[in-house]
C-alpha cells in the first residue's frame, strides 16, 4: 500500500489532541456537588444503593493510588447520605472508593438508612468486615479511611481493637471527637431523619434509639476505654481536619490531639470566610482539598479559600 506522506504524524497529532481533550472529561466523569446533603437524593431514589463512583467491586487500585478508600460515616449518616461529595470526588481522582451503612436498626427503610445508632462496639465489627471485603476484592494490602464525626471512632476502634492496624495506612478524620464531646449528635440525626422523611415519630424516639450518642460524650466509658492506651496507633498516619465552629464536637480542640504521625488542621486558619461547622465541613471544597492532600501528600493540590456556608458546606 502506498504510504501517505505525513499521515502517521497526522494520526499521532490527532490522537494526542484527543487524549488531552478527552482525559479531563473522563477524569471528571462523576459530577461533584459540594453540599453535605448531596447524597440524600440518591438514597431517596435508590434506597440502600450506592453513590456514583462508590462500591465498584471490579475496581483495581492503580500504582498512583494503591490503597482503596473506605468512608466511615457519622451519627445518623449512611453509605449515601453522608458521602455525596466524597464518593464521586475520590473516584474522579482515580481512587477505588467504598462506603457502607453500619449501626442501623434492622427496620424498614428509611430507618434502615440512618446509621451510627447502635453501640459503637457493634458498629465497628460491621465496618471491619466491610474493610476485609474491600481488601479481598481489590487485592490491596491496606486501605485508607476517611471518617466523619462518629466514623472516626469507628475507624479507630477497628485500628486499635479489631486488628485493623495492619490493614490501614492513613486515617483522615473530618470533625473527629477523639476526646469526646459535651454535646450529642442529636442535631445531625434530626437533619437526616427529616430529609429522609422519617417524620416526627422518629424524632421523638431519637433519644432512646441513638445508643451511640451517649458514647461520644467526654468521659464516657467508651471514650475512656478506647483512649486508655493513647488516642492514636503508631502504625497509622492520622490527619485531623477540624472547624472552630463545630457545634457538636465541643470543644473543637477535642479532635486536635497532638501526636507522632499526626497532622492537625483547622479549616479557618488562613481563611476567615470559612463558616463550615460540623455538617458543612463534610461538604466543603476547602476541607475536601485537605483530605485529598492527606491521602496523597506527594502530590499536593491547592487548597481554595472562599465563602463556605454552614450546614451545607
Amino acid at each position: 500500500m502506498r504510504r501517505i506522506p505525513g499521515f502517521s504524524l497526522l494520526l499521532f497529532v490527532l490522537a494526542a489532541l484527543w487524549i488531552t481533550t478527552a482525559s479531563p472529561a473522563q477524569a471528571e466523569r462523576y459530577p461533584v456537588d459540594y453540599n453535605f446533603f448531596a447524597g440524600i437524593p440518591n438514597e431517596l431514589t435508590q434506597p440502600g444503593g450506592s453513590l456514583l463512583g462508590a462500591n465498584d467491586w471490579n475496581c483495581r487500585p492503580s500504582a498512583a493510588h494503591p490503597n482503596p478508600v473506605v468512608l466511615a460515616h457519622g451519627t445518623g449518616g449512611g453509605a449515601q447520605t453522608n458521602w455525596g461529595v466524597y464518593a464521586p470526588l475520590l473516584a474522579n481522582q482515580g481512587y477505588c472508593v467504598y462506603s457502607m451503612t453500619y449501626g442501623a436498626y434492622d427496620l424498614p427503610w428509611p430507618i434502615s438508612a440512618i446509621g451510627g445508632m447502635l453501640p459503637m462496639e457493634q458498629s465497628a465489627p460491621q465496618f471491619a468486615a466491610f474493610v476485609n471485603r474491600v481488601l479481598a476484592a481489590t487485592g490491596a494490602r491496606k486501605v485508607d479511611i476517611v471518617g466523619h464525626s462518629q466514623g472516626n471512632f469507628i475507624g479507630n476502634y477497628f485500628v486499635k481493637r479489631l486488628g485493623g492496624a495492619a490493614k490501614v495506612d492513613k486515617l483522615v478524620a473530618i470533625a473527629p471527637p477523639w476526646l469526646g464531646s459535651n454535646v450529642a449528635g442529636v442535631a445531625e440525626i434530626a437533619a437526616f431523619s427529616q430529609r429522609l422523611g422519617a417524620g416526627p415519630a422518629f424524632d421523638a424516639l431519637v433519644g432512646s434509639l441513638c445508643q451511640a450518642c451517649r458514647q461520644v460524650f467526654a468521659g464516657s466509658d467508651f471514650v475512656r476505654a478506647l483512649n486508655a492506651d493513647g488516642v492514636y496507633h503508631p502504625a497509622v498516619t492520622y490527619t485531623n481536619i477540624a472547624t472552630r465552629l463545630d457545634e457538636l464536637v465541643v470543644p473543637y480542640t477535642s479532635g486536635l490531639v497532638p501526636g507522632p504521625n499526626v497532622t492537625n488542621i483547622v479549616v479557618q486558619d488562613g481563611c476567615g470566610e470559612d463558616f463550615s461547622e460540623h455538617a458543612g465541613i463534610a461538604g466543603s471544597p476547602r476541607a475536601a482539598a485537605y483530605v485529598l492532600n492527606a491521602l496523597d501528600p506527594a502530590h499536593p493540590q491547592d487548597v481554595p479559600c472562599g465563602f463556605i456556608p454552614p450546614f451545607t458546606g
